[in-house]
């Protein structure tokens, strides 16, 4: 069809002509509203948007000479974010002398590392970038629910009143 009867019947349909695929040969064109075309697509592509899945990273940084009840309060903080599913950054910071000893922080991640096993895997091993040593660890993916961790606790809990119900109805 020659381009001035595809703009006749485009205008006599009160649409707009639109070239699909301008590299074909012949080029493609389409008889459309316009207007509604671009509304439509970027509807879709906030509703794409609107269903992806944001990943958050979480920091939290140690030093290497950390006092054992300190590693458990940084270590429940990363337990914490694994639980809500975010992934975590943990960042080990060198000053002065420290950085000449890098298996000490090294030493310090892997243990980290097995300690939260069970929450989260290693994504990004441990890794020296100038004086900090970074790893990041991402929980573990469950099913649908996207939460890893669940109601574990809640479960045994209900269970435990269950029994001291029965234990006083005796």
């Amino acid at each position: 069809m020659r381009v001035e009867d595809a703009l006749r019947l485009a205008q006599e349909a009160d649409l707009d002509l639109v070239e699909v695929a301008p590299n074909a040969r012949p080029p493609v064109c389409k008889i459309m509203d316009y207007g509604k075309f671009k509304y439509e697509a970027a509807q879709k592509a906030r509703e794409s948007r609107k269903n992806q899945q944001q990943t958050v990273i979480k920091e939290q940084k140690l030093r290497p000479k950390i006092d054992p009840h300190d590693y458990e309060t940084k270590k429940r903080n990363v337990v914490r974010f694994l639980e809500s599913g975010s992934k975590v950054k943990v960042t080990i910071m060198f000053r002065g002398r420290e950085q000449s000893r890098p298996e000490l922080g090294f030493r310090l991640l892997q243990r980290l590392a097995e300690d939260i096993e069970d929450l989260g895997f290693v994504e990004t091993p441990a890794r020296q970038d100038g004086r900090n040593m970074t790893m990041v660890v991402a929980p573990h993916r469950t099913g649908k629910g996207g939460r890893s961790g669940g109601q574990q606790g809640g479960g045994r809990r209900r269970e435990q009143r269950a029994d001291t119900v029965a234990e006083t109805q005796d």
